[in-house]
C-alpha cells in the first residue's frame, strides 16, 4: 500500500511511494513518530538519477521481509538531496567525518532529536567485499539501540556537538591577491594529468569551475600553461565516452582516467557549466571543436531537458531498459556493438563507424558493447558522410527505451543554464538559445520567486509549473542572480539586473554573518543540528562563491559599495583555501580573477536599429577580461538620470556614432566607436 510519500512532488520520493517500506518525508511529524514509538530514525538520502540508489531500492526497499523489519523497528525517512541540499550537507559532513568518504545513497541512523549515531552509504543484500549486508546493519543498529541506549545517546550527542561547533571564520582572511592565485595555479599543475587531461585519477570528474579559473587566469596574466591545461582537458573530454558523440551533452563522470566509460547519468548542472566553459574556450582561442561542443551541449539541454513550462529538468537517468533482456541496466541507451552499427548503417558505413567511434568486438564497456568515442588515431573521413552516419545512429537510438527524466526544476541549476544559453546564443548568433534562456528566467520569476514584503524568498524547486515547498538555499540565490546578470548583458533588458539586485540584497540580509562569511541556509530557515556552511565546490559552484560572484558583478553594474564589500569579505575563503586546495574552490578562484581585474565595466550606447551598435555589443561580449560586466542601451545624457542600467548614465554617442566606454578601478579608457579597439581594451584574443 502507498506510504507517506504518495503526495510528494519529488520524482525521487515518488519512485519510493509504492515501496513496502513505510517511508516518511523529512518532517517534524516523522521525528514525533520516532519519539512516541521510542525507535531510531533511518534516514536514506539519494536522488532520482543515482544508479546505486536504484540498486539499493530494488535489493532492499522492495523486499517484503526487509521492509517489514524496517517498519517494525525504525521510522524511515526518505530525502531527495536535490530538494533538500541543507539536510544532505549536514549529514554528509557527519558521514565523511566518521568514515572518511561519502556518496549516495547515504544511510544515516538518528535519534528522535535528529542527532546521528551510525553512518554508511550503499549496503548490499548479502555481505560482500568487506561490507555487511543491509539487514546486518539494521539488526546491529537495533541491538545497540535496545541493549546500549546510553552509549548510543552519548555518541549521538558528541557527534551533534562536534558538527555544531564547526564554525568557519574566513571574513578576516583578506581578499586573495596575485600571489594566492599563482600558488593555486602551481597546485593545479602538480595534480594535472598531462597525458589524459583533467586532474587526479579515477573516477575522473569534469573540472568545470577549475577550467573557468584557468581561462580567466590566462586572460589576466597570459599564462600559456593555464590555457594549455584547459585546451587539452576539453579536447580529451570531447573525444571521450563521457561526451555523447551522437546527441551532445556530458555524462556525470568517467569511471576511468581516460574519459572512456562514463557514469551515464546526465545532469543539468554539468551540462550548463561545461557548455559555458567550451563557449569561453572558443572565445579565447577560436577552437572549432570548442564551438561545436558548446552548441551541441546547448542543443542537448534544450532538446532533452527543457520542460513544457520553459524551465530545465534536473537530470536523465544512467539506467534504461535493455531491449534484449528487459532489465534496467546502466548505459543501455548509449552503448553499441559492431553488429548493431552494421544493422543500422550497412556493412560499409557500419565498419567505418566502428573505426571512427572506437567500437570494438571486445567492447570498451560491458557485455561486448562500446561507448562511442573519437579516438585520436581514427580514420580520416569525409565530414558529410560522418554527419549522415551520426544522424542515422541518433535516429536509431531514439527508438531504444529512453532513460527516465527527473522533471523537477531546480532554481540554481536553471540559473547556470540561463547563463550558458544566453552567452552561447550571443556568441554564435543563435537568438533561439537566448529565447530559451529568457523563458527559463521568466519561469523562475513567475513560479519560484515570492516578492511579498517581509517574506521575499526564492523557492528551491518546482514541477509542472507548481512551486515546491522547500526554501531556496544560497546556491539558488547566487546561481540565479548570475544567470540573470548574464541575460541582462546579452539582451540589454534591465529588468534582469533588477531581479539580480533583489536576490543579492536577500543574500546580504538573510545569509551573511557579521564576519562576512556566508551560510548555505537563510537565518529563518528550518533549524537543523548544524547550520550548513560549505565554501568548497562539489559538482557545481558552492553557494558561498556563487553568491560572491553575483555580488561582485552586481556591484560592478551599480557601483554599490555594500555589495562589493560583501563580495570581498566572502572571498576571504579563497585567500585561505585557494593555495591549499585549488581543485575544490575553482569557482572562488574564478571570481577572485574578476576581482583582481576590476572587474571591467563596459557601457555600450547607440540606437537599437543601428548595426554598428550590434557590432560593438558583440565585441564587448566577446572580450575575455575576467568577469567583465556589459550594459547596452540607448544613449543617456547626464540630465536623463539613472535608467535601467546605471552604467549607461551620462553615456552619449561619439561623433553621432554608437560608442563603448570601458572603466576599471575608477579609471576609464577613451570611449571608442571601433569594435577592434574595444576588443583590445577588453583583452580579447580575437574580435
Amino acid at each position: 500500500m502507498p506510504n507517506h510519500l504518495v503526495n510528494e512532488t519529488s520524482p525521487y520520493l515518488l519512485q519510493h511511494a509504492d515501496n513496502p517500506v513505510d517511508w516518511w518525508p523529512w518532517s517534524p511529524e516523522a521525528f514525533a513518530e520516532a519519539r512516541e514509538r521510542g525507535v531510531p530514525v533511518h534516514l536514506s538520502v539519494g536522488y532520482s538519477s543515482c544508479h546505486w540508489c536504484h540498486v539499493l531500492a530494488i535489493e532492499s526497499f522492495e523486499d517484503e521481509l526487509t521492509a517489514a523489519y524496517m517498519n517494525e523497528h525504525f521510522v524511515n525517512i526518505k530525502v531527495d538531496r536535490e530538494e533538500r541540499p541543507d539536510v544532505d550537507a549536514v549529514y554528509m559532513e557527519a558521514v565523511q567525518a566518521a568514515t572518511g568518504q561519502g556518496g549516495w545513497p547515504m544511510t544515516v541512523f538518528l535519534t528522535a532529536d535528529a542527532e546521528p549515531f551510525y553512518f554508511g552509504t550503499y549496503f548490499p543484500p548479502e555481505p560482500r567485499h568487506g561490507m555487511p549486508s543491509f539487514m546486518q546493519v539494521l539488526e546491529g543498529v537495533r541491538a545497540a539501540w535496545v541493549g546500549r541506549p546510553e552509549e548510543v545517546a552519548d555518541v549521538a550527542r558528541k557527534i551533534a556537538q562536534d558538527l555544531a561547533g564547526r564554525q568557519l571564520d574566513y571574513g578576516k582572511a583578506g581578499t586573495p591577491g596575485p600571489e594566492e592565485l599563482a600558488q593555486a595555479l602551481l597546485g593545479l599543475t602538480r595534480e594535472y594529468d598531462a597525458t589524459r587531461g583533467g586532474f587526479g585519477g579515477a573516477p575522473k570528474f569534469p573540472p568545470s569551475m577549475v577550467l573557468e579559473f584557468l581561462l580567466r587566469h590566462h586572460a589576466r596574466t597570459g599564462s600559456e600553461g593555464a590555457l594549455q591545461m584547459v585546451t587539452d582537458t576539453c579536447e580529451a573530454m570531447a573525444r571521450g565516452g563521457i561526451y555523447d558523440q551522437l546527441g551532445g551533452g556530458f555524462a556525470r563522470y568517467s569511471v576511468d582516467r581516460e574519459w572512456v566509460v562514463p557514469h551515464f547519468e546526465k545532469m543539468l548542472y554539468d551540462n550548463a557549466l561545461l557548455c559555458r566553459v567550451y563557449a569561453h574556450l572558443w572565445r579565447a582561442t577560436g577552437s572549432e571543436l570548442a564551438r561545436r561542443v558548446a552548441l551541441e551541449t546547448a542543443d542537448f539541454m534544450v532538446r532533452e531537458l527543457r520542460t513544457a513550462e520553459g524551465g530545465f529538468a534536473s537530470a536523465l537517468d544512467a539506467d534504461s531498459e535493455d531491449p534484449l533482456t528487459g532489465k534496467h541496466v546502466e548505459g543501455a541507451y548509449y552503448a553499441w556493438t559492431p553488429a548493431q552499427l552494421r544493422e543500422v548503417l550497412g556493412e560499409d558505413d557500419g565498419a567505418l563507424a566502428a573505426g571512427y567511434f572506437g567500437v570494438t568486438e571486445e567492447g570498451t564497456f560491458e557485455h561486448g558493447t562500446s561507448v562511442l568515442q573519437l579516438p585520436q588515431d581514427g580514420p580520416a573521413v569525409d565530414a558529410e558522410r560522418i554527419a549522415g552516419i551520426r544522424a542515422r545512429l541518433l535516429a536509431a537510438r531514439v527508438e531504444r527505451p529512453a532513460p527516465g527524466r527527473d522533471d523537477k526544476v531546480v532554481a540554481a541549476w536553471n540559473g547556470l543554464a540561463i547563463a550558458a544559453l544566453a552567452e552561447c546564443g550571443a556568441y554564435f548568433e543563435r537568438p533561439d538559445l537566448v529565447e530559451r534562456a529568457t523563458e527559463a528566467a521568466d519561469l523562475l520569476v513567475r513560479v519560484h520567486f515570492d516578492a511579498a514584503a517581509g517574506r521575499a524568498r526564492l523557492a528551491r524547486t518546482s514541477k509542472d509549473g507548481h512551486v515546491g515547498s522547500n526554501a531556496g538555499v544560497l546556491e539558488d540565490y547566487g546561481d540565479v542572480a548570475e544567470g540573470f546578470l548574464a541575460l541582462a548583458s546579452v539582451t540589454g533588458e534591465g529588468v534582469w539586473l533588477e531581479f539580480a539586485g533583489f536576490l543579492t540584497d536577500l543574500v546580504l540580509d538573510r545569509f551573511t554573518a557579521e564576519d562576512g562569511s556566508l551560510y548555505d541556509t537563510a537565518h529563518d530557515a528550518e533549524k537543523l543540528i548544524r547550520r550548513p556552511q560549505d565554501p568548497t565546490d562539489t559538482a557545481a559552484p558552492s553557494g558561498w562563491t556563487a553568491a560572491a560572484g553575483a555580488l561582485l558583478s552586481y556591484a560592478a553594474h551599480t557601483g554599490s559599495e555594500a555589495h562589493r564589500t560583501a563580495a570581498e569579505r566572502a572571498l576571504g575563503v579563497v585567500h585561505a583555501l585557494g593555495p591549499r586546495v585549488p581543485r575544490f574552490i575553482g569557482h572562488g578562484l574564478a571570481v577572485a580573477e574578476a576581482l583582481l581585474d576590476g572587474p571591467r565595466e563596459v557601457a555600450v550606447v547607440g540606437h537599437p536599429e543601428d548595426p554598428a551598435l550590434a557590432a560593438l555589443h558583440r565585441a564587448a561580449l566577446l572580450g575575455t577580461a575576467p568577469g567583465a560586466v556589459v550594459a547596452v542601451g540607448r544613449p543617456q545624457s547626464a540630465e536623463d538620470g539613472e535608467g535601467e542600467f546605471p552604467l549607461l548614465a551620462g553615456r552619449t554617442l561619439v561623433g553621432g556614432l554608437p560608442a563603448a566606454y570601458v572603466c576599471r578601478h575608477f579609471v576609464c579608457a577613451r570611449p571608442t566607436t571601433d569594435p577592434a579597439e574595444l576588443s583590445e581594451q577588453l583583452g580579447a584574443v580575437r574580435p
